[in-house]
């Protein structure tokens, strides 16, 4: 796949009821900027729904990237009674649970693709991902054979993991994804230590997740989630001169798209206008090597050995 550096991400359409209308000027927007790569996931509520009928007509013009897991199916789905059906027998006889949760079942996998293909209304998704399981997860070959087995039927094209850490280097090591999409930000910079090594040596397309650090740095005071309150301590650490300036979100976009080994960023939003302005960021290309280098040093020498990479 020939992808653009600058990737939609859509994790915000669902939550917070976008409307038709702004989800299909979002893909014109989209397209009008040369974006070809749109990223979702099944447990994003309703948001492969609206893509799907927004992409009736323009199919071919994107890559569909979505994610499954972490999407346990509805209890009025035979799979999903079947599933819970189980879990209360295995309990009952005191046969504990092999999965992390059921949501990683290989049968609730396989569900999750079916129904992201007819959410999406397509026939095959260009690639789809394990959503952030964990390293134990990874370590049981059941699971990744779903995957294959989409690939194989011709469900899916290619096949990936998201998600970060030990998990992360694991999805690597077993050599079976040609994909891997990973926390690169300002404020996340684990993975270009750890992690991208690996991936550029195994030959793996990179996809950036969170690119702008969710733009925490705005922020006057803490934030509630648990991840954005760590990207709001670790920038107040880092105290980087040009988050302060007009060109914060600029410089903080171009740094990841900066970073060897990283083929697409996937920014999200649910403003038109916003796409087309991180759209024009990622135009300019990437930073000069100078201050690269600056934004680099100064997480170096200040991160903490707890800073590792947020799921």
């Amino acid at each position: 796949m020939r992808v653009s550096a600058l990737g939609f991400g859509t994790a915000e359409i669902g939550p917070v009821d976008t409307d038709f209308r702004t989800v299909d000027a979002l893909l014109g927007v989209a397209h009008d900027c040369g974006i070809n790569v749109i990223d979702t996931a099944a447990m994003y509520l309703d948001s492969e729904e609206k893509l799907g009928r927004a992409l009736q007509g323009r199919r071919n013009q994107f890559f569909i990237f979505t994610k499954c897991g972490r999407h346990f199916p509805p209890k009025q789905s035979f799979v999903g009674f079947w599933l819970r059906a189980r879990r209360k027998l295995r309990k009952a006889i005191g046969h504990p649970e092999p999965y992390e949760s059921l949501d990683w079942h290989p049968s609730a996998l396989e569900w999750d693709i079916d129904q992201s293909l007819r959410r999406l209304r397509t026939d095959r998704i260009d690639l789809i991902q394990l959503h952030s399981c964990s390293e134990e997860t990874l370590h049981r070959p059941e699971i990744i054979e779903v995957l294959q087995r989409a690939r194989q039927a011709g469900k899916v094209l290619h096949i990936g993991y998201s998600g970060d850490g030990g998990a992360a280097r694991r999805a690597i090591e077993t050599g079976a994804f040609e994909a891997l999409q990973i926390s690169i930000n300002v404020a996340d910079q684990e993975a270009i230590e750890v992690a991208l090594p690996l991936a550029r040596q195994s030959g793996l397309g990179v996809i950036a997740k969170r690119p702008l650090a969710n733009g925490i740095w705005r922020s006057k005071q803490a934030p509630s989630l648990s991840k954005d309150q760590k990207y709001w301590e670790r920038l107040r650490n880092l105290q980087y001169d040009f988050l302060n300036g007009e060109c914060d979100f600029s410089m903080a976009l171009r740094f990841a798209l900066s970073v060897d080994g990283v083929h697409t960023a996937i920014v999200g939003t649910t403003n038109p206008e916003h796409l087309r302005v991180d759209a024009a960021c990622a135009e300019a290309g990437p930073l000069m090597e100078g201050d690269y280098n600056a934004i680099r040093a100064r997480w170096k020498t200040t991160a903490g050995s707890d800073w590792v990479g947020q799921m």
